[in-house]
Order: C-alpha cells, then sequence, then structure tokens
C-alpha cells in the first residue's frame, strides 16, 4: 500500500529506493569483480558470489536474473568508462599521435587499476560461460580498435598525415601491443604491469606510425 501520509514526499521515496537498487547492483558487481581478481583461475559460482556479497543467492538473483547478466554489467562498465574517456581525449587533444597514445594509456590504465576486470578483456574469466559473453567481450576490442583506426585516418585530413601502413594495419599493430601486454598481466597474476616501461616502448613507436608526405 502507497504511504498517503500528509506532507510525504513520495518521489523521493521512489527515488531512495532505485538508489538504493543500484547501489547493491554496483555492490554486487564489486564483490564480483573482486573476486575475479583474489581468485584468477577460478570459476566463480553465485553461491560463492552471495557468500561474499553477505547475502542469499535468492537476493543476488532479485537484482540480476542470470551470472551472465552480472558479467554483462561489468563489461557495461568497461564500455562506459572507456569510451567516455576516450571521446573526450579525441574532443580536448588536436594532434592524432598524442590522441593514440593517450587512448592506449588509458586502455592499459584501466586494466592495471581493475585486475579482475581485465580478465574479462583477456576472456580469461569467461572460460565455461556462454559464447555470447565471449562475443561481447571481444566486441569491446573491436570497438577500441576502430576508434584507433578512426584517429589514424583523420590525421590526413586534418594535419596532413599518413600512416606508415594502412589505417587498418596500423590500428591492429596497435590493438595487439595492448592486448598483449594486458594479457602478460593477466598471466603473470598482475604482477606484470600494463603500464610499466610503456612510455619508452611508445617513444620507440611513436615516431613510425605517421610520416608528412
Amino acid at each position: 500500500m502507497a504511504d498517503t501520509t500528509p506532507g510525504h514526499d513520495t518521489n523521493r521515496d521512489g527515488r531512495a529506493v532505485r538508489e538504493t537498487k543500484l547501489s547493491r547492483r554496483q555492490h554486487i558487481l564489486q564483490c564480483l569483480a573482486h573476486m575475479l581478481e583474489q581468485e584468477p583461475g577460478a570459476r566463480i559460482t553465485t553461491a560463492a558470489l552471495a557468500k561474499e556479497v553477505g547475502v542469499s543467492e535468492a537476493a543476488l538473483y532479485r537484482h540480476f536474473p542470470s551470472k551472465a547478466k552480472m558479467f554483462d554489467g561489468l563489461i557495461e562498465f568497461i564500455e562506459e568508462t572507456l569510451f567516455t574517456r576516450i571521446n573526450r581525449i579525441v574532443a580536448e587533444e588536436p594532434q592524432a599521435i598524442a590522441q593514440l597514445e593517450k587512448s592506449l594509456t588509458l586502455l592499459l590504465g584501466f586494466a592495471e587499476r581493475n585486475p579482475g576486470i581485465s580478465r574479462l578483456l583477456t576472456g580469461d574469466a569467461l572460460t565455461g560461460e556462454t559464447e555470447r559473453l565471449r562475443q561481447r567481450a571481444n566486441q569491446v576490442l573491436e570497438k577500441f580498435e576502430a576508434q584507433l583506426r578512426q584517429i589514424i585516418r583523420e590525421a590526413e585530413a586534418r594535419e596532413g598525415l599518413r600512416p606508415a601502413v594502412t589505417a587498418t594495419a596500423a590500428a591492429n599493430l596497435l590493438m595487439a601491443l595492448a592486448e598483449g601486454r594486458i594479457a602478460q598481466f593477466v598471466r603473470s597474476g598482475f604482477k606484470r604491469l600494463p603500464t610499466e616501461q610503456w612510455s619508452e616502448q611508445w617513444a620507440l613507436i611513436a615516431p613510425h606510425v605517421f610520416y608528412r608526405p
């Protein structure tokens, strides 16, 4: 029954309920990411996750209808974080080579700060899960590569620069480098940091991305 007490703000109560549900969903996702970090190689069960969260499995399913949807929630967090920031980089940074550096540094830094989530990017955490989830995680990296490709293509029109190879090949090479560093991070048990020696490596690569005809 609705509360009809005089002066009672039902809109405020509705917002409070939605915010509580959102915060509980966020807490569940944070616990899932933490377990992915603390238990590399282990398959996360809903029973173990419920214990980590401190609720029953039934309570988990009130917020997410399946474990797959929980992984979806983490992938959505990756997408929102990365592409909001990369769009800002492109809007604020006028030079293509700096856009590429900052975008790749963003990806590597994000993986480093979120070890458990980096296992989603490599697919390591999705072993035994549905193929749809693996494809969804792959699409995040494919979309990131497409963004790099767009930066490279626009460099000619904006700055008179041309890639040393095709834009497709250049973007793929840069993405392979970033993905390799993230894979090393996961494989090392999060000891080999993605950003370690990155500035020196970028200084070696950067002069060879473009040439001015």
